[in-house]
């Protein structure tokens, strides 16, 4: 294995021109982040390598910098297939939202499962996942820009079902991490707050004849590492760059509560500010119930996770992130994608079965767009193409999803005073509107599926129902007509006797939801909302 160990500089030119590159990782973890300094630069000062294809399960950078906005530089890249692109602004920026080169959406948990589809050689992966969304070939096939014209993904019929067909890539190169490596190359990962998809992205590559290049941050003896430790074992990796200084995530060099070296005391995770955001977090947190299992997606829902810790009621929920970690408190901005205290890590594309399966008793996701028939999109908006990440998955599957985002946007100004909301500003972007610019969750699909949609805000929450959007409740203080129904786009029925939020959510301190909180049924049920709802 000595022999394999080659510096970060080195490693990058095992890369050539038209390679097709794995490049693993989430946010600021698990990435081999060594290596993609010294490819950028190798580019600035050669030209070299030229017309790559990258493979990415999920957003990888902090925003503006790191991860792959290295490798945002014209020419360097051909085509990108990816999870999501709302990690990596420059990269979106410069290379998709410009057509500078071939850019392609798959869902998360699709391309996890793909990397074990190309390590058995399989020709992709079949799947209801996808189906009548922006993915579906019969709308925009997960093409994110005008320079994607090639097919990638099918509609196919098995059994007298619909199914989608995402083709499997052939990969030459992977660029994976780990924490230690013993001298017959096996890599443990203790150290990381997850464990993606590395071993199958070895494999793939591997079983492909390519290089699988594998960053760690430190050696050790054969024979030092207990084998179930060990998760990518040693004869599938060729090259090995060894990172002293390798950070956890783009914010902390180690925290080990992440990966569960330490339990973090909970009085340590501190109540965030009261503001908008925190708001809509406190109120979303009402529909947990005792015993669910749940998921946080990114953006405003990750700050529910803040609210279960000041609650103290982590004890009595089971929180799940698509990265493949059970329990604990996840994280929020850069530690998105793990968490504090987990239970269990696994592989990422195991975390995904279990979603794609129907395992989630409840969904917490944001919204950038609602229509009136319940059609979400997140993906497209303004000038960002963010792609779905682990959002069509978990949406398509969970037997109840809440989605949290502002009434309206960009310029909103609220205050917040003695448990009611007061419009300060209102914002200059509508957010429900008449028809969604992308569908990244088909809300018609969901009510023939019979799932339970709430749309919470800082001003109204929004109950899906087979006649459209219902006005269920509105904060204390906000005015129906000027704030609520005049803001949206088309008009929804309201639930006669409008019930107000409750007020504790617009006051400073803990809400008590742990001591309410219903051991049967959530605090909030639509029920009968044909029946009882008017129009507005």
């Amino acid at each position: 294995m000595l022999d394999r160990i080659v510096t970060a500089q080195a490693a990058s030119e095992f890369i050539r021109d038209g390679d097709t590159v794995i490049v693993g990782g989430s946010g600021g973890m698990g990435i081999a982040n060594a290596v993609l300094v010294e490819l950028e630069k190798r580019f600035l000062e050669t030209e070299s390598p030229r017309a790559l294809t990258v493979i990415h399960t999920t957003g990888i950078g902090a925003f503006t910098s790191e991860g792959l906005n290295r490798l945002a530089h014209k020419g360097l890249l051909k085509r990108v297939i990816g999870g999501n692109f709302g990690l990596q602004l420059e990269f979106m920026k410069r290379l998709v939202v410009s057509d500078e080169i071939e850019a392609y959406n798959f869902p998360q948990g699709v391309i996890c499962q793909l990397y074990r589809a190309m390590a058995a050689k399989q020709p992709g992966v079949i799947t209801h996942i996808g189906l009548h969304t922006y993915i579906d070939p019969r709308q925009e096939g997960g093409k994110m820009n005008n320079a994607a014209t090639e097919a990638l993904i099918e509609v196919v019929t098995l059994g007298g079902s619909e199914y989608l067909f995402y083709k499997a890539p052939v990969a030459n190169v992977a660029l994976i991490r780990g924490t230690t490596a013993d001298e017959d190359g096996n890599v443990s990962m203790e150290h990381e707050g997850t464990t993606l998809e590395a071993l199958s992205v070895a494999q793939a590559v591997h079983n492909a004849g390519g290089t699988v290049i594998c960053q760690v941050k430190r050696l050790a003896q054969r024979g030092s590492l207990h084998p179930q430790m060990v998760r990518i074992p040693g004869c599938l990796i060729d090259v090995f760059v060894v990172d002293e200084n390798q950070q956890q995530n783009y914010v902390t060099s180690f925290d080990p509560s992440l990966c569960g070296e330490v339990r973090r005391p909970m009085a340590s995770l501190k109540p965030g500010p009261l503001n908008v955001r925190r708001i809509i977090a406190r109120r979303a947190a009402f529909e947990l119930t005792t015993g669910a299992v749940f998921n946080l997606g990114a953006g405003i829902s990750a700050g529910i996770s803040n609210v279960i810790a000041e609650e103290n009621m982590e004890q009595l929920v089971t929180s799940t992130v698509e990265a493949g970690v059970f329990g604990g408190i996840p994280g929020e901005g850069l530690y998105f994608g793990s968490a504090y205290n987990p239970q269990a890590i696994i592989d990422q594309p195991y975390m995904f079965d279990f979603y794609s399966g129907g395992g989630l008793d409840v969904a917490f996701v944001s919204f950038a767009e609602v229509d009136t028939v319940g059609n979400v999109n997140v993906t497209k908006f303004g000038n960002r193409n963010d792609g779905a990440g682990g959002f069509i998955e978990i949406t398509q599957t969970a037997k109840r999803i809440v989605f949290s985002g502002t009434f309206t946007g960009r310029g909103l100004k609220v205050d917040i005073d003695g448990g009611k909301l007061r419009i300060a500003q209102e914002g200059s972007i509508i957010k429900f509107v008449p028809t969604v610019n992308q569908i990244s969750y088909n809300g018609q699909l969901g009510q023939q599926k019979e799932q339970q949609t709430t749309f919470v805000t800082e001003r109204a929450v929004l109950t899906g129902s087979s006649e459209g959007l219902v006005v269920t409740e509105i904060a204390p203080g906000i005015r129906l007509r000027e704030d609520v129904l005049d803001q949206i786009g088309f008009k929804p029925k309201v639930l006669p006797d409008l019930p107000l939020m409750d007020s504790r959510i617009f006051r400073e301190g803990r809400m008590g939801i742990r001591d309410a909180l219903d051991l049967d049924q959530p605090v909030t049920r639509p029920d009968a909302l044909q029946e009882n709802a008017v129009q507005a």
